[in-house]
């Protein structure tokens, strides 16, 4: 036996053999345990407008991530002609999202919807009529214990852990940006812009398009004996999929270009001119020696011209001509699915493939749509931020410019936080360039006139010619006035700019200490997903407004009483002597939604509305203003009403 001890060894007890049955189901992939009867823990459901996140709350992932081809959330009132196709609409739409709501529970989540309580993450400018549907297909259809709706803006912020921030949600089908202070959103303040993920894939087809190339498959090479040469891109491989596989796969934003696209478009018209006026040239001397050429080229001239006045080409072109000074990326081929004849003819097997060649500087750049400067309905990401943060009160605005999350599926392009600070510091220290002011005609001196005595003196003076009328003063030189700068009350905020969010922050001299301790200190959440850790995050801390199923169906039958007597009221008033006996309710119009019952949803009067909602209990009431003490552009942080301030 060895003189020193040995270490003891520990047997396989009884308890690790039990904690080895007990292990969860293979459906549920975290360690966490679940409730017997599933009440604990919530479904938290991110209805977006292009994928939809699903999952567990308490859990830091989704369970199933999936993409919506047509979202049934996305209802627009303003289709069709008629109000009956309205509610057809309408009810197509409960149908498609009555079915994606089934497979959530029962394909994707594999959970008794009877025994769940839901959280819906919304969107600040969901309809009522979508929520209300939501709702509907919930308490009725699949009978959930409760349904609490959330905003995805104030669960972005719990998931970084602040109360206060600017959030910017870059989403598909819109950009919305929507101040916090104090976990009470300052919707007064919310802006939103269609420059968004949609915009970025219709401009990257548009591109690809134009620019790319496309390779047929090598078999249908080799039957035809022909050189394997690019041509355009054929439209009907550009689907959905392949650009959104583009968009995530192989696209990055690139940094800021110093050179503008207007300079860029001056030289192209300059060129175009030229050109123009050459062709034209050539054109006049062929007619001379050749009678017979001239319709051939007067319409080849023609052509010409009305091709450079195009203005999507040409706009597109002068995109090319600018992104390609500025772009260092290298090109992709990409194999991708033929056009339906190609592929028969092709066969199957590796040689059936195509390749799409994707030019380097369209992966690059393709993204600056969302950067450039729109106009006055559709404005750019930057001018957006820049509008929300001159509306917010001045005391508010450090605060909330240094702690800006950006959040959203167009978001996760790598390089897009990093170049969205660096455009948001550049707008705001860059000033506008001072206009020249018209010089005034009044202010001119005026010389003296010609008068009759000097007439006289000529006449007398036959020899000597008649005197010149004198000439007018020179205007004084044009002077420049100052520039209308609608941003000129927040250009001190360029040093505090810091993005919570932002994977790789670029501190300057110029940055101050509120944003160097701010700048990249959120958890590293990938932006599409930050609401819906927030949401999580809410299930567990059992935090939020719930619309129970009885309160539900209290609601339902109240409303449905109020409008019997609404309808036996209307029927009153308008009854004749001859059909007092026989009171028959009419039937209501297609255009208010109905339910199966013929009855129209309690939605207006019972589903939480940030519209019509008052201030929440111990909020501070607002204090009328006194003349000329409060400044115009501040407001409250609950309800945009004006606060008393005392100068």
């Amino acid at each position: 036996m060895s003189a020193y001890p040995t270490t003891p060894t520990r047997t396989p007890s009884a308890s690790t053999h039990r904690a080895e049955l007990l292990q969860n189901s293979p459906h549920y992939t975290t360690t966490r345990k679940h409730s017997l009867y599933g009440i604990e823990d919530r479904i938290v459901l991110d209805p977006g407008s292009r994928i939809w996140k699903v999952g567990f709350s308490g859990e830091g992932r989704p369970r199933d991530v999936f993409y919506v081809t047509s979202s049934a959330l996305a209802i627009d009132v303003g289709k069709g002609k008629s109000a009956v196709e309205r509610a057809e609409m309408d009810r197509v739409a409960e149908q498609e999202l009555q079915e994606k709501m089934r497979s959530v529970f029962f394909d994707y989540l594999l959970t008794d919807p009877k025994t769940r309580k839901v959280i819906v993450i919304e969107h600040p400018l969901l309809s009522l009529s979508a929520k209300d549907m939501m709702a509907r297909i919930l308490f009725q259809n699949l009978q959930v214990l409760s349904v609490s709706f959330m905003s995805s803006h104030i669960l972005s912020l719990l998931a970084v852990g602040r109360m206060t921030g600017l959030v910017i949600d870059c989403g598909h089908s819109e950009t919305t940006a929507l101040p916090i202070y104090s976990s009470r959103p300052l919707f007064a303040c919310l802006k939103s812009t269609p420059y968004a993920g949609s915009r970025l894939t219709s401009h990257l087809r548009s591109l690809l398009l134009l620019f790319a190339s496309y390779n047929p498959p090598p078999a249908i090479v080799r039957a035809a004996a022909m050189p394997g040469n690019n041509s355009r891109v054929p439209e009907e491989i550009l689907t959905e999929a392949l650009l959104e596989q583009i968009q995530t796969k192989i696209c990055f934003v690139g940094n800021k270009m110093e050179e503008s696209l207007s300079q860029i478009q001056e030289t192209l018209q300059a060129d175009d001119n030229m050109s123009v006026d050459d062709s034209a040239s050539v054109a006049e001397s062929e007619t001379q020696s050749q009678s017979t050429s001239v319709a051939g080229a007067s319409a080849s001239l023609h052509s010409a011209a009305s091709a450079s006045h195009t203005h999507p080409e040409s706009h597109l072109r002068a995109l090319s001509t600018l992104y390609q000074r500025h772009s260092s990326a290298s090109d992709v081929r990409l194999k991708v699915v033929p056009p339906a004849a190609q592929a028969v003819a092709a066969g199957s097997g590796a040689s059936a493939r195509g390749t799409l060649i994707i030019p380097g500087w369209i992966r690059e750049r393709a993204a600056e749509v969302l950067f450039d400067g729109g106009d006055v309905d559709e404005k750019s990401i930057v001018e957006v931020i820049l509008d929300v943060l001159v509306k917010i009160p001045m005391d508010l605005r450090k605060e909330l410019v240094s702690s800006i999350v950006v959040t959203g599926g167009t978001a996760m392009l790598p390089g897009f936080i990093p170049r969205l600070q660096a455009e948001l510091v550049k707008a705001l220290s860059t000033h506008p360039p001072p206009t020249p002011s018209r010089p005034n005609p009044m202010s001119r001196k005026r010389t003296r006139s010609f008068t009759e005595e000097d007439e006289e003196d000529v006449r007398a003076s036959t020899p000597t010619p008649a005197p010149k009328r004198p000439a007018r003063a020179t205007p004084s030189p044009t002077k420049t006035r100052p520039p209308y700068d609608p941003f000129l009350c927040i250009r001190s905020l360029a040093p505090h700019v810091a993005i919570l969010n932002n994977p790789s922050p670029n501190h300057t001299s110029m940055t101050s200490g509120i944003a160097r301790a701010n700048a990249g200190k959120a958890p590293a959440f990938a932006p599409a997903l930050i609401p819906w850790v927030g949401g999580s995050l809410a299930g567990s801390l059992k935090i939020g407004e719930e619309i129970t199923r009885e309160k539900w169906e209290e609601a339902y039958l109240n409303e449905h009483e109020h409008q019997l007597e609404q309808q036996l009221e209307l029927v009153e008033q308008q009854a004749t002597p001859m059909d007092e006996d026989i009171l028959t309710p009419p039937r209501r119009p297609a255009a208010i939604p109905t339910t199966d019952s013929g009855m129209r949803p309690p939605a207006f009067t019972f589903i939480p509305d940030w519209t019509r909602t008052p201030l929440a209990s111990g909020a501070p009431p607002a204090v009328g203003p006194a003349a000329g003490s409060v400044p115009p552009n501040v407001m409250s942080p609950g309800g945009g009403q004006t606060v008393g301030i005392s100068v």
